[in-house]
């Protein structure tokens, strides 16, 4: 396949796996958190509530940095583009989530997406997967 392909390919892969984790991630959130699912139409979470959030958020891009890496066969450039997508995609939501969660709620996601997605794929590299392909 060729390498734009399977680039491309491996991003939009790795976009699916991060939203797909999170959802299944969010609903371990709202079984195990009392109070959660009552929290969350205003958005008025209790600080566990927050860092549970964070910590969805943090699997997801470990999660998806791993798969994006799997498929472009660990290739660097393809879980970089992913990072970047995904702080682009996100940037704009919290932006207009500003108001409702605390400064730190939004530094914290932000400034970690990209390097927890490059930890993902770097996860994969360090299990001895092959980076040539």
């Amino acid at each position: 396949m060729p390498k734009p392909i399977k680039i491309t390919l491996a991003v939009l892969i790795g976009f699916a796996v991060w939203f797909i984790f999170a959802t299944l991630a969010n609903l371990v959130v709202r079984a195990s958190l009392p109070g959660y699912v009552a929290a969350e139409p205003a958005a008025e979470f209790t600080l566990p509530m927050l860092v549970a959030r964070l910590a969805v958020g943090a699997l997801s891009s470990l999660a998806a940095g791993f798969a994006c890496a799997s498929i472009a066969s660990a290739d660097l450039a393809a879980t970089r583009f992913l990072a970047i997508a995904l702080v682009l995609f996100f940037l704009p939501i919290h932006y207009a989530l500003w108001a409702q969660f605390p400064f730190w709620y939004h530094a914290v996601f932000l400034l970690s997406l990209a390097p927890l997605v490059l930890t993902g794929a770097w996860a994969l590299r360090a299990r001895g997967v092959n980076s040539a392909a």
